[in-house]
């Protein structure tokens, strides 16, 4: 489901954020280290699940989980077009208000766009990455070359269907969408109780008028996203990389290209999990707590 907690932060004339805090108390455990984390596309702070049930996770540091631009509870209550450098700074305004000076950072597919520009953006306040199934390229021809997908022709149908001057308060998400978010993200047989959990997440997320047009910019956002390979030089945090042998969405081959362009990172390393799918840090906890752990152990004195 959606996250039950909000905070409102001034970017973009006021934006309510959707987050999840580990601690029981509700506040951030300043004697511990906190790590950030982004959800994927179309997903919420349910889809660190796993992450929030591990004890050795959760006890070594704060997990605070937050809902992009576009996905969950989070809103922007003045205007309706946003970028993912929009998410990054909104996300760095979160920590101001939740007291969180410094951070890890973990994103899983278009949460490891937004991380690596929450790094760029401040670096003096990312302590290291964790990019999770992902690219740092734009959907370009280039990428098509590397086995990525190519999502222009499947995804564009929907935003135009999204498109309407009217409102819309009967919209809900269609199930063609809904299906493939969880056949894309969740590997080749996810159990049939989880589809139907995010089957459910997302018809009541993305419901009426102003669910519509979240989604409509959500996918706007994954469509005409800009690339980050020059950028990438400018990162100076330690660069954990995790990508799924079976990731159907950018494959292996990109990525191996991607984290060599992280040049000034102290450590910019990619770990391929065999069997991880898209959504790897649901598809493979355990193999992304390890490296979280190892990363906050090393990096966090």
């Amino acid at each position: 489901m959606a996250a039950t907690t909000t905070v409102t932060v001034p970017h973009m004339g006021g934006i309510k954020v959707g987050y999840r805090l580990s601690s029981p108390s509700g506040s951030i455990d300043q004697t511990k280290p906190t790590v950030v984390l982004i959800n994927s596309m179309c997903t919420t702070v349910s889809l660190f699940n796993e992450q929030f049930s591990s004890e050795e996770l959760t006890s070594a540091v704060n997990l605070l989980a937050i809902e992009p631009l576009g996905h969950g509870s989070t809103f922007a209550l003045e205007r309706e077009s946003f970028t993912y450098w929009d998410t990054a700074e909104m996300v760095l305004q979160v920590m101001d208000a939740l007291g969180v000076q410094k951070a890890f950072a973990v994103g899983t597919s278009q949460g490891g766009w937004m991380v690596v520009r929450m790094a760029l953006l401040a670096p003096d306040r990312i302590m290291g990455l964790l990019p999770l199934g992902t690219s740092m390229d734009s959907e370009s021809a280039y990428a098509r070359t590397k086995g990525t997908w190519d999502p222009a022709p499947v995804l564009s149908p929907f935003l135009e269907k999204w498109e309407s001057v009217a409102p819309t308060p009967d919209f809900v998400v269609d199930e063609q969408w809904r299906g493939m978010v969880t056949a894309l993200g969740f590997g080749a047989t996810p159990k049939p109780e989880l589809l139907r959990f995010w089957d459910e997440t997302l018809k009541q997320v993305y419901v009426g008028d102003e669910g519509r047009k979240k989604v409509r910019m959500a996918l706007t956002n994954l469509l005409e996203r800009d690339g980050l390979l020059l950028r990438l030089r400018h990162v100076k945090c330690p660069v954990y990389w995790l990508q799924g042998e079976q990731d159907p969405v950018f494959g292996s081959t990109l990525p191996a290209e991607h984290i060599k362009l992280f040049t000034n990172a102290p450590e910019a390393t990619l770990t391929l999990v065999p069997e991880g799918g898209h959504f790897l840090n649901a598809t493979s906890p355990r193999e992304v707590e390890e490296a979280l752990l190892r990363m906050v152990r090393k990096y966090s004195a």
